[in-house]
């Protein structure tokens, strides 16, 4: 197959309905004419394959693919987004599915011409989203049934985490930072996982002047008047303890920096968009609002 195969969501419709969400276009979708020597490129995806019962049909996972443990195990052909031909295709696949948002584009485009079926699910930061890749991979593995019973859990917790978001009176504003290297610290504008995560929880995105990640100015921290700061749960050089960022003069100046309002959720758990979304999205509002 040498193009990128579509992919329609049966019932998406229905879905967002329930969950008084906008509507998507559905795309033609179709099983993999092979699914024994599966490749997926998508921490989420991989998640759902597992979910599914349907991991023996996987042979190799990329870097962002975390959860369950047992993923571990399996051969990891690269990052996502800095994806190598000849790693993905060492483990001989006969499919491989691949979220929406990997590259780079001159990888994919080797890889969708090499002979191997090859489809895309699109990825999208909302409960529809989550629901719409439940079901395509499970309609990409032959687990159409098993689909449709996840994806109905998972849409029941999504409607009760509504339920609970909806009963918020002032939302707390939230600045979600990436990373803080060198004294710069990278947040998160709209457009992104954490936006979408903050949305879910109940909270509002201190900055929405742009989309994706970008460094912020001290100005623009103390403009943004987050009651939480909120991070990934990470070692590193990019990570940031509590210390660090109570010494920053524009954060110390926030509600945040002041009530020491910081939290910080596993990576993967807090913005994979998978079949726990609702269980993250659960504890990030138990951890802004209080637990019930």
């Amino acid at each position: 197959m040498n193009a990128y195969s579509p992919i329609r969501l049966a019932g998406a419709a229905l879905l967002a309905l329930g969950l008084g969400l906008p509507n998507v276009a559905a795309q033609e979708l179709h099983e993999f004419v092979d699914t024994s020597r599966l490749v997926s490129i998508g921490g989420s995806l991989t998640e759902i394959v597992f979910a599914l019962g349907e991991e023996g049909k996987l042979v190799a996972r990329d870097q962002t693919a975390l959860y369950p443990e047992a993923v571990l195990a399996l051969p990891d052909v690269g990052y996502m987004r800095q994806l190598a031909p000849e790693g993905v295709l060492s483990v001989s696949p006969s499919g491989l599915l691949v979220i929406e948002g990997s590259g780079p584009p001159e990888a994919l485009e080797v890889l969708s011409h090499a002979g191997i079926e090859y489809q895309t699910v699109p990825e999208s930061y909302s409960p529809e989203g989550v629901l719409v890749k439940i079901r395509a991979v499970g309609q990409a593995l032959g687990a159409e049934e098993k689909a449709d019973a996840l994806a109905a859990e998972t849409e029941q917790q999504f409607a009760e985490l509504k339920a609970r978001t909806d009963a918020v009176g002032t939302p707390k504003r939230v600045l979600f930072i990436l990373s803080v290297e060198g004294g710069k610290i990278q947040a998160s504008g709209t457009g992104t996982a954490a936006d979408g995560i903050i949305a879910l929880a109940g909270g509002v995105n201190a900055i929405d002047e742009y989309t994706g990640y970008k460094a912020l100015t001290e100005e623009a921290i103390i403009d943004a008047a987050p009651d939480v700061i909120l991070m990934m749960d990470r070692g590193g050089d990019h990570s940031a303890s509590d210390a660090d960022l109570k010494a920053s003069p524009a954060i110390a100046l926030t509600p945040a920096g002041k009530n020491g309002a910081f939290h910080r959720l596993e990576g993967a758990y807090l913005l994979g968009f998978g079949p726990r979304t609702a269980a993250a999205a659960g504890e990030l509002f138990n951890l802004l609002y209080g637990a019930p």
